[in-house]
């Protein structure tokens, strides 16, 4: 078996302010904004329910994982802790499926913010915004792991503005402060056949879909490896994962089930965060979710090209991936990993020019 911690080979190019907010970027996906609808429209309000066991489950897995990635702090995370606890042959499918699965999220979120931006210069074809976002991602990376750092920090902190927005103006509204819509209370929390309208198996079928949500959590632990002091990283990271969960998951969500009926005509299509901006007469709600959604998938798409890059660089350093993936460059960032992540993005976008689908 391969040794089984090589972050010293890499750079510590993360500073306390990268992880703390790569931490919380992890935590805010994408998913929130666009697939809580579905889950509130499946659960009704109960999907408070739903969000906080999902929280939970959460909560615990960080606190195991980062006990171990304190003691041996690895950009392998998991997959190299399932290689040392459990065999090698538990290491190398968690790792090769983990990495599988970013490689596949990176043209879905690609191709989400490039229609995007279609909607907004329907002149540029879509397949040429998704080619250059990831083509621009992935040179960022390539360059050191800074730069992900620093373009993750932004991304989140745009994230947690909104949010946070977000969440003051839904109180303000609640308490019946808001002076341009009559929505104060909470009835609508068991208005519309109560707080559980389709029982308790709806709250689980809402589960698999906020358990996608939380999809990103454990990026911290990976990360925090390329750091000055990963150790110290790790635990102020997962101890603050409750309170962000409390704040950008359940306060967030209350607002919506409680300022809109969870049986809304459309609420699925037009989404949940741009419903409450167009009941509170928000101009340019779509405008604004649409921008909210845009920072959102670009962040998962940064930190997609850089997870998987780093997933791979460890698979090859444990001899489960071919050698050359292992090496780094003189800044000691895993390029040749990063670079095979290019060869398998591009021709799907490619795929898009010679093949484009009918209406883009």
């Amino acid at each position: 078996m391969g040794q089984l911690s090589q972050s010293q080979d890499l750079g510590a190019g993360l500073k306390s302010r990268h992880v703390t907010m790569l931490s919380i970027a992890g935590v805010i996906g994408a998913s929130l904004f666009v697939g809580s609808s579905v889950a509130i429209a499946e659960a009704g309000p109960a999907v408070l329910l739903a969000y906080l066991f999902a929280g939970l489950l959460v909560v615990m897995i960080m606190r195991m994982l980062a006990e171990m990635a304190v003691a041996t702090p690895d950009t392998g995370s998991f997959s190299t802790y399932a290689d040392k606890a459990i065999g090698r042959w538990a290491g190398y499918t968690i790792g090769w499926l983990y990495w599988w699965f970013w490689v596949l999220v990176i043209p879905l979120e690609a191709n989400i913010a490039a229609i995007i931006l279609h909607s907004w210069v329907p002149g540029v074809p879509v397949w040429l915004f998704s080619l250059v976002i990831t083509l621009a991602l992935t040179g960022s990376n390539l360059l050191s792991v800074k730069n992900y750092g620093e373009f993750e920090f932004w991304l989140a902190l745009c994230k947690v503005i909104a949010i946070l927005a977000f969440i003051v103006l839904g109180a303000v509204a609640i308490t019946g402060f808001y002076p341009y819509a009559e929505v104060s209370g909470i009835s609508r929390l068991w208005d519309h056949g109560g707080f559980m309208p389709n029982g308790f198996g709806a709250v689980l079928s809402a589960m698999l879909i906020t358990m996608f949500s939380f999809m990103g959590a454990e990026i911290v632990t990976i990360a925090a490896a390329e750091s000055d002091t990963p150790d110290k990283h790790i635990v102020r990271a997962t101890n603050s994962v409750i309170w962000r969960i409390s704040i950008f998951y359940l306060c967030s969500i209350f607002i919506v089930v409680a300022l809109i009926p969870w049986n809304m005509p459309g609420l699925k299509s037009i989404g949940s965060y741009r419903s409450v901006l167009e009941l509170l007469h928000i101009p340019y709600a779509k405008l604004i979710m649409d921008g909210v959604i845009l920072l959102s998938v670009t962040s998962c798409l940064n930190s997609a090209l850089y997870t998987a890059s780093r997933m791979l660089y460890s698979l090859s350093r444990r001899g489960d991936a071919p050698a050359i993936m292992g090496r780094t460059n003189r800044s000691k960032n895993a390029i040749r990993g990063g670079a095979a992540l290019y060869r398998r993005g591009v021709p799907h976008r490619s795929g898009e020019l010679l093949c484009p689908r009918q209406g883009v």
